[in-house]
């Protein structure tokens, strides 16, 4: 009912048209508004009138400019960053050990065994480049050097580089089919590279290498990756080093455990590692102190001499420490411990928390990230490396058709091998070197919003000591292999103390440069300063800008009526017709005469002689019957 009623009084409204002009609008607002300056156009004389319209015109500009550049501040999400220091008792990271040989060669042997003696002869060939001092390469099987062959480039000539194969004979890799001029060129003419063809061969790319050790330490773990992403991951659990002969001894705080402690996951890279206190089944423990009397002590066994000799060339154990519940990518983030040495890691510990959309682009959770995430099987949190590799293994598997070993994959897809996927080993490599698609991937990957980052300071020592390394090795074999003779070595053996240095931890936190009380005080400081106005005074503006948009739609409401009667008038030559006449234009069928009954001999009217007009009848006017209409006032009525 209160709708209708201002419904009705703004139909009023329009109908009387306005009530003021726009001049009449502008005096009264300048007469009556809070702020300095307009008054003073209305009230001074021609000459101030035009000075005061100019200045309060300049400070008005002023004011908006200031307006948008404060705007445009509080728009760019900027951020600060306070550092806080606090003291508690914290809980122990994660730990992560793994062995630097992700196998043991004794149970590998007859899967590597043809890659190895290629492997050796590509050697021989490297060292003994002259044929005859090369020895014979026919029981070979070159299958697998036939995919991705190492060349031999010769630049010497810039314009006609020749191409040389290892195993065969010379062919010219530019246009020029001139021969080369030895069998294989030394190191100084030539570089060392990777042949990668497509699956007709038509299309070949070259990987170079400066050194020739680079050059096949890279071919063989391209080949070994192939070998291995054909079998099972169970066997290759089975074929790494198990945490009973990896974990020889473990003391945390006063309390020992074993290798029952620690949590077993394979990494294509690592092989078998081991987490201790990774928190996915059990509370993470706390440390009760800092100090190295209170934090994990570890002394592991590498078995060096079982390592794969062309695919571990670092001896000792990689470890990484991270927070529960995180996977540990420990080839990006760890550090190695030597072996016959003693490590001591000292933590202290970083609270990153940032603040989210829209300052920072980072995730709480990884929920609004647009890439599948790859590691969700470990049921562990978000982190960005999990992205980027996930977002990489798509690329692999939607260009390549198969996913890359190194990485997890997706329920339905397979491992990309020679024997299915010919090409991949190209495929994988222009994956690698596309940099938009890396961009990509690090456009849609965002940073977690909290995150825990452990700084390490690592000392190192000899150990054990040449006094006591016999019986130490000694007591060691006994309690592994029940033998008296000794099994280790100082080759073999590594020692870790892993504690925290102090448990004050640093918190590094995100907050708002510029929020929304910077933004009101900054705009009406300005306001205030240029032309002495506040809130109201911008209340004030917003009522005449209200009134001129009501003023100007009843007049364009006036104008459309007044079109529509000038048109109405149009229709008509003369005066337009009274109300009589245009009743009379009509004829009323009930007034004409009844012809149903008429004699023969009724003569009909003469053609020249129009019929009578019959009388109309007293018209039904509505407008003498009483009604309320309302009006302006709520009071008044007609």
């Amino acid at each position: 009912m209160h709708v209708k009623k201002y419904l009705l009084k703004c139909l009023h409204r329009l109908q009387k048209g306005p009530g003021y002009t726009y001049k009449e609008l502008l005096v009264w607002y300048c007469d009556n508004t809070n702020t300095h300056g307009p008054k003073r156009i209305i009230c001074e004389g021609p000459k101030k009138k035009a000075m005061w319209f100019f200045i309060t015109l300049l400070f008005a500009a002023l004011v908006c400019w200031q307006w948008g550049l404060f705007i445009r501040t509080y728009l760019s999400w900027e951020v600060s960053v306070s550092l806080s220091i606090g003291f508690k008792a914290m809980d122990f990271p994660a730990v992560t050990v793994c062995n630097a040989s992700p196998f043991q060669y004794s149970k590998v042997t007859h899967l590597l065994k043809d890659l190895d003696e290629l492997m050796e002869a590509v050697l021989r060939r490297i060292l003994a480049p002259e044929p005859s001092l090369a020895n014979a390469t026919t029981a070979l099987n070159f299958t697998i050097w036939n995919h991705t062959p190492l060349v031999l480039i010769d630049e010497r000539n810039p314009h006609h580089p020749v191409v040389l194969d290892l195993f065969r004979e010379n062919h010219n890799g530019s246009e020029s089919s001139s021969p080369a001029p030895e069998r294989i060129c030394n190191a100084q003419g030539c570089k060392m590279a990777m042949r990668l063809c497509s699956l007709n061969g038509t299309e070949c790319t070259f990987r170079n290498f400066t050194s020739a050790t680079q050059a096949v330490t890279e071919w063989y773990l391209l080949q070994a990756t192939n070998i291995f992403a054909q079998v099972p991951q169970q066997k290759l659990v089975e074929m790494g080093y198990p945490a009973e002969r990896l974990i020889l001894a473990c003391l945390f705080g006063d309390e020992p455990c074993s290798y029952r402690n620690f949590t077993s996951i394979f990494d294509p890279h690592y092989g078998n590692c081991y987490i201790f206190n990774w928190g996915m089944t059990e509370k993470a423990l706390p440390s009760a102190n800092p100090g190295t009397e209170f934090g994990l002590k570890l002394i592991l066994d590498i078995g060096q001499g079982d390592y794969v000799p062309f695919l571990a060339s670092t001896a000792g154990v990689r470890l990484m420490l991270h927070e529960q519940r995180s996977y540990p990518f420990i080839r990006d983030e760890g550090i190695y411990a030597m072996s016959g040495t003693e490590t001591s890691i000292g933590v202290l510990v970083d609270k990153l928390q940032r603040m989210g959309e829209p300052y920072s682009p980072c995730t709480v959770n990884g929920s609004d990230v647009p890439i599948q995430n790859f590691y969700s099987d470990y049921n562990t949190t978000y982190s960005i490396q999990a992205c980027l590799r996930s977002c990489f293994q798509d690329h692999m598997i939607r260009n390549c058709s198969c996913g890359h070993y190194l990485y997890p994959l997706p329920h339905g897809e397979k491992y990309c091998n020679t024997r299915d996927f010919p090409d991949w080993a190209r495929c994988y490599s222009k994956q690698q070197m596309n940099v938009a698609q890396r961009e990509s991937c690090i456009g849609m990957c965002k940073e977690s919003c909290n995150d825990t980052q452990y700084k390490m300071t690592i000392s190192m020592a000899d150990w054990p000591s040449e006094a006591s390394e016999d019986w130490i090795f000694h007591v060691l074999s006994q309690e592994r292999d029940r033998s008296t003779n000794l099994t280790l070595s100082r080759k073999g053996i590594v020692k870790l103390n892993i504690y925290f240095q102090e448990f004050n931890y640093r918190t590094i936190e995100e907050s708002a440069a510029n929020n929304i009380v910077w933004l009101l005080s900054n705009l009406g400081g300005q306001f205030g300063f240029w032309m002495g106005g506040s809130v109201l005074c911008l209340i004030e503006f917003g009522e005449i800008i209200i009134d001129f948009v009501w003023i100007t739609i009843i007049k364009l409401v006036a104008l459309a009526k007044g079109l529509r009667q000038r048109r109405t008038q149009a229709r008509y030559a003369g005066p337009p017709p009274t109300v009589a006449e245009l009743v009379e234009a009509h004829t009323n069928f009930g007034f004409q005469p009844d012809t149903t009954h008429h004699s023969p001999n009724t003569v009909a009217y003469p053609d020249e002689q129009s019929p009578p007009i019959p009388g109309t009848p007293p018209p039904n006017y509505d407008s003498l019957r009483l009604g309320v209409i309302e009006s302006d006032s709520e009071g008044d009525t007609i």
